[in-house]
């Protein structure tokens, strides 16, 4: 079936993230008391009596301001009222009707049919006269009385949720779902990038350096599958994360990092790769992960020939060896220029990550590569691969069987790895060697 959207709306510190958290089950959103720490949609898949559905976490909505920050905000809620299935329209139950809240209440009213307003902070059963009479001012229905921090009233809340839901069309269950992690360092382009990708501006945009704050999921449908981007906060050295959001925010995006099957690390075509970029590619390796390097801005780089974009990865690859394997792609998120080769990319090296070979293969190629060059004998004794097979995906992994596998030497090894990836195509993910000793008679 396809996944529904259920959208929280509210004014700014209303509890719409702590919300968020309780009802997909994890701190999947930051939630601090400072007002204002969600910027971007969030999106998390979540499920209630057997239904599936996306649910929505957004900016708090603020009147009276026109900065550009908040006016992107502002836009974002927008769009996230407008596709949403069901709004949860969250308020402070201990605060009554603010100012703000008015003015939430009139961008709903053309939605009124699919509103639920949500008063927060009822944690005393005493206080539930505080959820009803104040808020039908708002005009759009009986409240749900609701305490986003100790959970209870969700379960009330939820079943009235999904009985708003439109009846659910059938899809494919089977189709593939590929976490794409948007790292970089702050100011690079992430934002922009992945709205280029969605067609949409999903993100938040703005000059300032690290506007996005939180690891924001977004799916797009591509050639059959399911592209789940996780555009995060940007990296930066744990010195300089000087703010305690910041600092929440370096965390999503090492975790955004853990569960992505590939990662796009994007890097600014005017600055070059710095060291916290290559940083970033070298966890991502280490970690077994797809990799693309998206050089973006590339349209602002003057004087260009054919031979710029391979002599500045050159450059790159002298830094960190590992990087030859690795596809780089020249893009523009200002003018979409590339763009889609990163989703092509994004497909190959996800397959390429999930490759099996089969075991006579295998051995066909490794005969190949020891008749080019043996391993090197140790102390007169001679060093024999015997045989080997694949034992693993994501990453490929391989076993080889030796007579002496604490003899063969890292530098034969990755002569192995290089083997069969040019045998294979293993472009942008690691290939792992495990080694074995072969077993004896007894």
């Amino acid at each position: 079936m396809k996944r529904a959207t259920i959208a929280i709306v509210g004014r700014p510190n209303v509890g719409k993230s702590t919300l968020f958290n309780r009802l997909v089950g994890g701190r999947r959103a930051i939630v601090h008391d400072r007002p204002g720490v969600t910027r971007d949609r969030h999106f998390a898949p979540a499920t209630w009596n057997g239904r599936d559905f996306w649910l929505v976490d957004t900016g708090g909505w603020l009147v009276g301001e026109e900065d550009p920050l908040t006016v992107a905000i502002r836009r974002q809620v927008a769009v996230a009222i407008a596709e949403a299935d069901v709004i949860l329209f969250m308020v402070d139950a201990r605060d009554g009707v603010h100012p703000a809240d008015l003015a939430v209440a009139d961008q709903l009213r053309p939605y009124q049919d699919r509103v639920l307003v949500v008063a927060n902070k009822i944690d005393d059963p005493a206080d539930e006269p505080l959820a009803h009479l104040p808020f039908h001012e708002l005009g759009l229905g009986d409240p749900c009385p609701v305490s986003a921090g100790t959970g209870k009233g969700t379960g009330d809340l939820l079943d009235r949720t999904v009985a708003l839901l439109p009846r659910a069309a059938p899809h494919d269950d089977d189709a593939d779902v590929i976490q794409v992690a948007v790292v970089g360092r702050p100011n690079v382009g992430k934002s922009s990038l992945v709205n280029q990708m969605l067609g949409e501006e999903r993100n938040v945009v703005a000059p300032e350096a690290g506007t996005t704050r939180d690891a924001v999921d977004s799916p797009l449908r591509y050639q059959g599958l399911t592209l789940n981007f996780i555009d995060t906060a940007g990296l930066r050295r744990r010195s300089k994360v000087v703010d305690e959001v910041e600092y929440y925010s370096s965390l999503r995006t090492e975790r955004a990092v853990e569960r992505a099957d590939v990662c796009v690390l994007v890097v600014d075509a005017n600055d070059g790769v710095h060291a916290q970029d290559l940083r970033v590619a070298a966890h991502v390796w280490d970690r077994g992960a797809g990799l693309i390097i998206a050089v973006n801005k590339w349209d602002l780089i003057p004087e260009k020939d054919p031979n710029t974009a391979e002599r500045g990865r050159a450059v790159v690859t002298e830094r960190a060896a590992f990087l030859g394997d690795v596809p780089f792609a020249y893009v523009s998120a200002l003018t979409g220029q590339r763009v889609r080769k990163i989703l092509d990319l994004i497909v190959a090296v996800a397959e390429s990550r999930q490759r099996r070979v089969a075991t006579a293969d295998v051995n066909r190629v490794l005969e190949g590569l020891l008749q080019r060059q043996q391993p090197p004998q140790r102390g007169g004794r001679e060093v024999k691969i015997l045989y080997g097979t694949q034992i693993g995906t994501a990453p490929p992994t391989f076993a080889l069987v030796s007579n002496a596998p604490e003899a063969i030497p890292e530098n034969y090894q990755r002569f192995l790895v290089h083997g069969f990836r040019e045998a294979w195509r293993f472009e942008g993910v690691p290939i792992r060697l495990k080694l074995r000793r072969k077993r004896g008679r007894r």
